[in-house]
């Protein structure tokens, strides 16, 4: 079982010794989890507690809210991410200027070492933290002699090529970026992926599909009324949502079943539509069942596994519906790879 814990006063006194390290952790990509399976394995061979911090919101929503970046993934997804990894707690701390104005030492004394007991400190040679970016990797290795933990440097453990650089997935595979170098995984390159909507890539770096989550709205029925009737997500889902488009995916209901899916990202410009949606269509449904799958106020979960196109205007509505069945059954020779 993970603790999730949401305030350092929830840790309990008897906590510890920990392993811990400290990061927004957006996408929970292959370089987050190479570096957490070695804070874990840190942490087995210390016999001690593997954690991980993380921010909510993610600072440069405080400090920079007109330019911060659109988030991979909501909370709760992340958490879902962590947990899956084999932490054996997740400390959720509420970001804020007052938070962004303790120095070094006080972060590190307050939380890691007084809530935590740190016993190893995992970072990264760039790695800043307190009040404007003032700590360092000096800074913690200085702190650590002082308070009584080791520091480990995230470099040490080695990168093994990808998941920490380049962009291929596969074993023999390519293993560097698109202009022939080496590249570190980042959220910023999943975002980029998303961006153009290669959802393929950004499977490779996050080491499983995109994914977004939200409730099931009523839309326009534009889809049920041309025989592809839709989900379509709240406008407030949580996940980056790709670039216009048509993809191939699944959806996972609230009961966890899941099920394939011809995924609509865009406008709908057929329709003059001007706010942009996302909407799944669920394909290879019995017949006697498509009236009555009704999502309606579900809490559902998009995976985007390739993308099928880009988003078109058709002369009327027969050509779309023409070119709908074209992109169900790509989805599902997708899905279904013999």
């Amino acid at each position: 079982m993970v603790h999730i814990w949401n305030d350092p006063s929830e840790v309990p006194a008897d906590f510890g010794p920990s392993v811990v390290t400290f990061g927004n952790f957006d996408g929970v990509h292959r370089g987050h989890q190479q570096v957490l399976s070695q804070l874990i394995r840190v942490a087995r061979i210390n016999h001690a507690r593997a954690v991980a911090i993380t921010f909510d919101p993610h600072p440069a929503q405080v400090h920079r809210p007109e330019s911060a970046p659109e988030l991979i993934m909501g909370l709760e997804d992340k958490l879902a991410a962590l947990s899956e990894l084999g932490l054996d707690a997740v400390l959720v701390m509420k970001y804020s200027l007052e938070l962004a104005s303790l120095t070094p030492e006080e972060f590190v004394a307050t939380v890691l070492v007084g809530s935590l007991r740190a016993s190893h400190v995992v970072i990264g040679h760039d790695a800043r933290f307190g009040r404007n970016n003032s700590g360092d990797l000096e800074t913690m290795q200085d702190l650590g002699r002082k308070l009584g933990f080791e520091v480990l440097v995230i470099s040490e453990f080695g990168s093994e090529g990808f998941p920490l650089h380049g962009d291929a997935p596969g074993e023999g595979q390519d293993r560097t970026a698109h202009d022939g170098t080496d590249r570190r995984c980042s959220s910023t390159w999943v975002r980029e992926a998303l961006r153009e909507g290669d959802v393929a890539t950004a499977a490779a770096v996050l080491g499983r599909p995109h994914r977004m989550r939200g409730e099931v709205v009523h839309g326009a029925a534009r889809g049920r009324d041309l025989g592809f009737p839709t989900a379509n997500l709240a406008a407030d889902a949580s996940g980056y949502v790709p670039a216009d488009g048509i993809y191939a995916g699944w959806l996972v209901d609230q009961a966890g079943t899941r099920w394939p899916a011809a995924i609509s990202v865009g406008s709908n410009p057929t329709f003059d539509g001007v706010s942009r949606q996302v909407e799944a269509h669920v394909i290879d449904r019995p017949k006697e069942a498509v009236e009555d799958f009704d999502l309606y106020g579900q809490t559902v979960v998009v995976e985007f596994v390739a993308r099928l196109r880009g988003m078109v205007t058709y002369r009327g509505p027969e050509a779309l519906v023409d070119q709908m069945r074209l992109d169900v059954v790509q989805a599902h020779s997708i899905l279904f790879v013999p």
